[in-house]
């Protein structure tokens, strides 16, 4: 079974279309809120994801903060919770899904639109506002979702070519939505085959010993690559001359999944602390 995602963009009935299409395939749906919870473990504050999640970088703290790491926790939460939802599928709603599994044929990504008349009827009546309150919010909160997307991975929502489906939620009903999503879920295209499992497991992991990596307060000094085969990690790259090559390998070990770590590592200079002529 296939991994849904779906990102609400321009619509606000995403969290009701994404339960209709778990119930209908008989598979997990899992939110935002999930997927904080899940990032926790990797040691970040959760007022800084609930920031990084909901409110996106101002242009300033996108130029002054490396938002990398975060993305890599968000990556490797993901992962995790589509791994434990195994061969019965996942449908995930929220603003950042769709980049967090990139490249792989069995994940179905769905972006839901709707006319900006109907978006600012529907801002209307849930916050019981008039028109002109209703057009600022839905406005501002595009521009927080750009901004968001732009700053974790360099690319704009709105921008369709990212999707398998977009769906005008202006055209059709949330009932017709789910039976088309669902109908797209079933197609040969989006099924899991062995080597898509197995590209996927791969990804997993690594994304796992990347954000253990990424929150350790050496990795801005550290310049690794991981990649990961089958419970392999390779590691090569370089690190600062006073962290010992065994104390990374240790964490690298100590994460679930890892059975057998190749490491091609130097030692240098740390330009941060060295003393120049």
């Amino acid at each position: 079974m296939a991994i849904i995602t779906i990102y609400q963009g321009a619509s606000g009935s995403g969290e009701e279309l994404a339960e209709a299409v778990a119930e209908s395939l008989g598979c997990g749906c899992v939110s935002r809120e999930v997927l904080v919870e899940a990032s926790l473990r990797y040691g970040i504050p959760e007022a800084k994801l609930n920031e990084i999640v909901e409110k996106g970088a101002s242009w300033w703290n996108r130029f002054v903060e490396n938002l990398e790491p975060y993305r890599i926790a968000l990556q490797a939460a993901f992962c995790e919770i589509a791994v434990t939802h195994g061969q019965s599928g996942l449908v995930y709603h929220g603003h950042l899904g769709h980049e967090l599994t990139p490249g792989f044929k069995h994940v179905l990504k769905v972006l839901l639109t709707a006319p900006m008349d109907a978006r600012i009827e529907q801002v209307k009546v849930r916050g019981q506002i008039n028109d002109t309150a209703a057009r600022r919010y839905v406005e501002e909160r595009d521009k927080a979702r750009s901004r968001r997307l732009i700053a974790m991975f360099g690319v704009d929502w709105r921008d369709s070519s990212r999707f398998d489906l977009v769906v005008n939620l202006g055209r059709m009903s949330v009932t017709a939505a789910t039976r088309l999503i669902c109908e797209a879920a079933r197609l040969p295209d989006y099924q899991i085959t062995p080597a898509s499992q197995q590209a996927f497991e791969d990804f997993a992991l690594e994304a796992r010993v990347k954000a253990v990596l990424a929150m350790s307060s050496d990795a801005p000094r550290s310049r690794l690559d991981i990649k990961a085969s089958q419970g392999k990690i390779a590691v090569s790259g370089s690190i600062p001359n006073w962290l010992s090559e065994e104390t990374l390998l240790s964490r690298i070990k100590q994460v679930p999944g890892v059975k057998e770590v190749d490491a091609d590592i130097v030692r240098v200079p740390d330009l941060a602390v060295a003393e120049w002529p």
